[in-house]
């Protein structure tokens, strides 16, 4: 089935999140939409699959226009949709997640799930899936409840699958996995329409590609092209996609972590005694699957987490049990994971952010009152140093791009004294060009002997900016590999097991563990 998009444009308000995008999907291809976070793709897919209304534009299948009040007739029109986060209830077995909002009745109206379990066993051979119609979803690895959701589309006769920013929650191998996947059914005859915003996997299986950026289409090119090629039409400029960085020169142990476990408010453990050190003037990254404690670890050093017990040491001295302020006091930078959320205060303006943390004393506020003349100056000169598009200082944050609020945040935990940078997915939903900028200003933190714990989930990022690894699963280090350990590696760490030939924990320094 041909699916075709004419001038689809989509309003909110005063922003056009679509603007006029035109594209077509021809059968038994992977057609990939790449673009940064923002760029358009996501609302433009949620008006193919009817969850979102047009203001303007057609949607053709084989040369018929159609009409979706919901993703239900979507769906019947032969629209399947795989989406980043999975819309399985995890107590159903695979068989009745599989048959939910398309029940049919046997005998006496009691529920026909031999069909549904004889639909789950069909599509599985067919494509290799080697999913149990019978198997609870909450049972299932992440990669395998994946599959169930290809399988519900599938199940529905979808002759366009749209795959949303489908690999995020993925281990590499995982990933391999999906992208083997998506090459079966294209040659079986389905369209695929692939939302992402990584350059790796695009070239790995894309026949064509449509590039947007601010609502538009900007281009089409070859998975033949460069990733310099392709992220220079995704952001408007060249960029720099490797980051510059001379080798580490740590020098001793200034955070050490010992025995630290994190019960969370249900009594589950999140993080289960956890042990590792970081050197001055090196970069520990910390990689997993998103979920697997990260944050709750992230939380326990600054002071956020309740229920912690071990030991957090910072140059010797104890932080657990301290609140945020006094952690904050003790020299520990943190740009959080969620900035929206936990990094800024949207209706203030720059200025009034850049000090958030300091407006209780020198040189920001004095006798009580606050010091508008240094504010403004401290201010003006951050804008500038940390290359903040807005147009003054008395801007809301909450009007700026996710790139330039990222480097707000970035200003006013950088301008400090810092003894400790815990940088929780610095570079979520940011553009390449934003992306290059914090890179850019961690590896400088590293290098003025700043000890830097940097959380993500992104590969290329822990391999860009780590000097050791320390991969999570369900709450524990699996293992502290090097810097530049290989993907295959660090995925088999990442579903929870210890490669076969694992590398010596070492210390930074070069001498024994």
């Amino acid at each position: 089935m041909k699916l075709e998009l004419r001038g689809i444009t989509k309003r909110f308000g005063s922003l056009t999140a679509n603007d006029h995008i035109s594209l077509t999907v021809e059968p038994g291809e992977i057609h990939c939409i790449l673009g940064e976070n923002g760029a358009g793709k996501s609302t433009l897919m949620n008006v193919l699959y009817g969850l979102l209304e047009a203001d303007e534009g057609e949607i053709l299948l084989d040369d018929v226009e159609q009409r979706f009040d919901g993703p239900g007739d979507a769906m019947k029109a032969g629209i399947g949709m795989v989406h980043q986060h999975f819309m399985l209830i995890p107590v159903f077995t695979v068989a009745e997640n599989v048959m939910l909002g398309h029940e049919s009745t046997g005998f006496a109206g009691f529920l026909n799930q031999n069909q549904a379990r004889a639909r789950v066993r069909d599509i599985s051979s067919r494509f290799g899936f080697d999913v149990d119609p019978d198997a609870l979803i909450e049972d299932l690895p992440v990669g395998v409840q994946q599959r169930v959701e290809i399988i519900k589309a599938l199940s529905r006769d979808a002759k366009v699958l749209v795959f949303d920013e489908p690999t995020a929650v993925l281990t590499p191998q995982e990933t391999d996995e999906l992208m083997s996947i998506m090459k079966q059914l294209r040659d079986a005859g389905t369209a695929i329409v692939f939302i992402t915003h990584k350059l790796r996997e695009v070239r790995e299986v894309a026949d064509r590609i449509t590039v947007m950026r601010l609502g538009k289409v900007v281009g089409e090119a070859s998975p033949s092209a460069s990733n310099a090629e392709l992220a220079s039409l995704m952001v408007g400029r060249s960029v720099e996609l490797t980051v510059q960085k001379q080798p580490a020169k740590p020098g001793e142990p200034a955070l050490t972590v010992k025995g630290l476990t994190v019960v969370d408010p249900i009594g589950q453990l999140v993080v289960n005694n956890v042990d590792f050190e970081v050197h001055a003037g090196e970069v520990l990254a910390i990689a997993g699957v998103q979920g697997n404690g990260q944050t709750e670890l992230t939380e326990a050093i600054l002071g956020l987490q309740p229920r912690v017990k071990g030991s957090i040491a910072l140059d010797g001295k104890e932080l657990t049990g301290l609140n945020v302020r006094k952690v904050l006091d003790a020299g520990v930078g943190f740009i959080p994971e969620d900035r929206n959320e936990d990094g800024l205060v949207a209706e203030f303006s720059i200025a009034e952010n850049l000090m958030l943390d300091r407006a209780d004393g020198a040189p920001f506020a004095k006798g009580g009152s606050l010091q508008l003349r240094f504010r403004n100056t401290f201010a003006t000169e951050k804008v500038r140093e940390f290359d903040v598009r807005a147009q003054s200082i008395d801007t809301p944050v909450g009007t700026l791009s996710g790139g330039n609020q990222q480097k707000v945040v970035l200003a006013r935990e950088l301008s400090r004294e810092l003894r400790l940078l815990v940088a929780a997915q610095p570079t979520r939903g940011l553009d390449v060009g934003s992306i290059e900028f914090v890179h850019k200003r961690v590896i400088e933190a590293r290098d003025s002997g700043i000890p830097v714990v940097v959380v993500s989930t992104e590969l290329d990022e822990v391999d860009a900016l780590a000097d050791r690894i320390a991969v999570m699963y369900r709450g524990g280090i699996v293992g502290i590999v090097p810097g530049g350990t290989d993907r295959e590696t660090l995925g088999i760490m990442m579903a929870g097991e210890q490669p076969e030939t694992p590398a010596p924990q070492g210390d930074p320094r070069g001498e024994a563990a």
